[in-house]
Formats: C-alpha cells, structure tokens, sequence
C-alpha cells in the first residue's frame, strides 16, 4: 500500500521563437501562428484522458513551461485554465506558475496572464550581459529583461523568479558576479542559478564552447553562494535559492516525491495507485502527432527495485531534513531494504541520520552523483 503524496499538473507549450543552442528541452520553433485555441482543446482532451488515474484528488500546483509559454494569448491561457478547473478540483491557494520570456511583447501581457489566474511567473533572464545573451541565441536584452522582472513586480504577483545561468563561453568571476548582482537589485522573491551544462543533440553539443575550467566554475559558486546569502537568498535547492517562505511549491512537490500529472507535448507524469503502483507517462514529442490526437507515447510501471534511486533522487536535490517514513509512504518498501546503502553514505559523510530524518551534509551536496550511485 502507499500513501498518496500531492498532486501536480505540468503542462507543456512547445513551440519558441527560436532554438537556444544549449537547450534540450522539447521546444520548436514557430512556423507563423500558435494554434491558440485547437492546442488549448487539445491539451483538455489529453487531461480527460489521464482523469481516469487521479479520482478524487484534488490538484496543489500547476506549471506551465516550455517552449516559451507566454507566447499564448492570454484569452487562451484564461481558456486553458477555465477548462482544467472545470474537468479537476483545482486547491484555492494553488500556486500557478508560468515561464516567460522576457521580451517587450510578452512583458507586456503579462497582466492578461495574471487576469487567466497565473500568479507566479518564471523570467528566463539566463544573464544580463548583451555579449552572453547573443552567445546563448536569446531573442532579448538585459533592459527587456530589467524591464519584466520590474513589470512581474509592480503587478503584485503571489512571486516570481528569475532564472540565470553561471558557467557561460567565456565568463568571468566579475561577470558571472554582476549577473548575480544585477538580478537581487531587482528584488526577485525567487531564483534559478544553474550551471551551464553541454547535452547532446543540442547545437553546443556539436560544436561545444569553451566554458570556464573547473576551478573557476567553483570560485563562481562560492563566491555567487555568499552573494546571495548576505542577500538574505536561502538555497533550498540544489539550483534553487529564495527569500524566507518563496520555495517553488510545484517544484518541491517534484523533489519530495509528490505525484504530478502532464500534459502537452513531451510531457512527462507520475502517478501512484493506493494499491501500491506507481505509473509514470511520456506524451507525444511533436505537435504535429499530438495535434492529431495521438496523446500518450509512453507509460510503464516503475519496479520496486528502482524505487530508491528514484526517490532519493528527488529528495537529496533538496537540503531540507525530511521524514524517514516517506520513504516507506511513498515507495511502498521497508527502510531495511536500503539500510547497507544508507550505512555507507554516512559513512562517507553525504548524509546525516536521526532517528526520524534523514538529510544531505554540505560535503554530501558536493559529491551528490556519487551519493546517488549507492541506490543503483
């Protein structure tokens, strides 16, 4: 038997202006108009069918990301969200989250997104350096970027993020510092600091940068770390820092274990079944099979040997001390299945043991792949 954790709702806007070289999400580039209103149809359709897993529960959060979602009208994001409502219990204070570029045309709708019920956007900023962001292939600058960040402010959203990235061509301490600096004078409640990473299938994977060697990737994140931190910014995530109480709910839910439905293109879900099941989902990649209603391209059954992978996977992203017993809640198996694997990470010093938590030292932060090599 488990326990039902909370309930997400993911939902993917594949399309983009264009393709950033580093990215390998499932994003294309738009060809003339977005389908507004048949996509938003066809998205309720793929939730009706996923309904048939959930019951009841009632959904805690939802994400809209991409792609670059606010390249939806807002008439189509008020649609979109209407018919969610409609089809599945929706929390009152659920927290709703869009991803947008910064660009003057979507900043300026921003207000037509907070009408459809957004009340958290996330500004993928990624650096305000003009040289960087026309190396990243951006369609921005950093005044457009300034200028959302100041625009999600003043509409006096529940929060908002900004996302930026360390570990760019060429970078600088100085640099990869002002980026950081640039962004906590815009007050964000929240930000996304994350390393740039080369992955295959990407245009960097083919013709790769040079990104800064690996002593000077570390000065930057000691040095940006106290930065934030004499901010008053809290890491609470591996790539994650906020203001006390501005935690992304929709992406905790992810790292605690939580269930997530999804739907879109190339979205991916994770559901578990009282009776002890845990199903996970992957749709359709590419519009145009999803647009013919062919809805869901994978589901299998997770086996109980690949639990505690999965699980710690999520859960040691997180700094926070957590409850032993969620492993057994939402697994489903006993802690003395991984009672020799747990033994040898405290004695390497990656996590520290009560007889309730479990959590990840600073040292284990470092050496988090090998930490979760002991759970293979």
């Amino acid at each position: 038997m488990l326990k039902l954790p909370p309930l997400s709702l993911y939902i993917h806007i594949p399309w983009c202006v264009q393709k950033c070289p580093y990215c390998d999400f499932n994003s294309h580039t738009l060809k003339g108009e977005v389908p507004h209103q048949e996509y938003v149809q066809h998205l309720l359709n793929d939730l009706d069918a996923d309904l048939t897993h959930v019951g009841s529960r009632e959904v805690q959060t939802i994400f809209i990301g991409g792609g670059t979602p606010s390249l939806l009208s807002a008439e189509s994001m008020a649609d979109l969200l209407y018919g969610v409502k409609e089809r599945i219990a929706v929390a009152p204070d659920a927290e709703i989250t869009m991803e947008a570029n910064p660009g003057t045309v979507e900043a300026e709708r921003f207000a037509g997104f907070q009408r459809a019920g957004i009340n958290r956007i996330s500004i993928g900023v990624q650096s305000f350096g003009n040289d960087k962001l026309i190396r990243l292939g951006r369609i921005h600058d950093a005044d457009e970027a300034k200028n959302a960040a100041r625009l999600a402010k003043e509409l006096g959203l529940r929060s908002f993020n900004l996302d930026l990235m360390h570990g760019l061509p060429d970078q600088s301490l100085s640099q990869a510092l002002s980026d950081l600096q640039q962004a906590i004078a815009l007050s964000p409640p929240h930000l996304s600091w994350y390393q740039l990473t080369i992955e295959p299938n990407t245009q960097f994977g083919s013709r790769p940068p040079k990104l800064p060697d690996d002593d000077m990737l570390w000065d930057i994140f000691s040095e940006g770390d106290k930065l934030l931190t004499a901010a008053g910014y809290q890491q609470y995530e591996t790539s994650a820092y906020c203001k006390p109480g501005f935690q992304c709910q929709h992406n905790l839910n992810y790292w605690r274990f939580g269930d997530y439905l999804g739907i879109g293109c190339g979205a991916h879900g994770k559901i578990s079944f009282a009776d002890g099941r845990i199903m996970r989902t992957v749709k359709t990649k590419h519009p145009k099979g999803f647009m013919a209603g062919r809805y869901l391209h994978q589901q299998n059954w997770v086996d109980n040997d690949d639990r505690p992978f999965e699980f710690f996977m999520n859960r040691f992203r997180l700094l926070e001390a957590f409850p032993r017993q969620d492993f057994s809640d939402y697994t489903g198996l006993a802690q003395e299945t991984i009672r020799r694997q747990i033994d040898e990470a405290l004695a390497l010093g990656y996590i520290s043991e009560t007889e309730t938590h479990w959590q990840i030292t600073p040292h284990g932060k470092l050496f988090l792949n090998s930490l979760l090599e002991l759970f293979l």
